[in-house]
């Protein structure tokens, strides 16, 4: 089933072990959870080396689908666990999903919630 739900994804990058307060922090905000994926990073913060050896530190990708409802304040969450507002914490930003699936759970409790109001 295809939802017509409008959600939106909010991708996070952070450094490799950062990202587990990120997400316990976007469950509190109403999130139901996220995806870690691991990842390399290559922006200008990490240009390091080892004995002249460059290194690309790890970096950990949290992809979490939320309602657009409560987008704003599900990245609010983000920011301010990852403090996102300092140099070189990470990255986050919003990506509006045109078609989602496979998660109807969701679908089902906001057409209930759309249906009692």
């Amino acid at each position: 089933m295809i939802a017509d739900v409008k959600f939106d994804l909010i991708v996070t990058i952070v450094n490799k072990g950062s990202s587990h307060p990120i997400l316990k922090a976007t469950q509190k905000a109403g999130a139901e959870g996220g995806t870690i994926l691991i990842g390399r990073g290559t922006g200008i913060r990490e240009k390091k080396t080892l004995f002249g050896i460059p290194i690309e530190p790890e970096k950990e990708i949290l992809l979490t689908i939320v309602s657009q409802d409560i987008s704003e304040k599900v990245l609010d969450a983000v920011v301010e666990a990852g403090r996102l507002d300092q140099p070189g914490a990470g990255i986050s930003f919003v990506v509006d999903l045109k078609k989602v699936a496979g998660i109807c759970h969701l679908c089902n409790l906001e057409n209930l919630s759309s249906t009692q109001e």
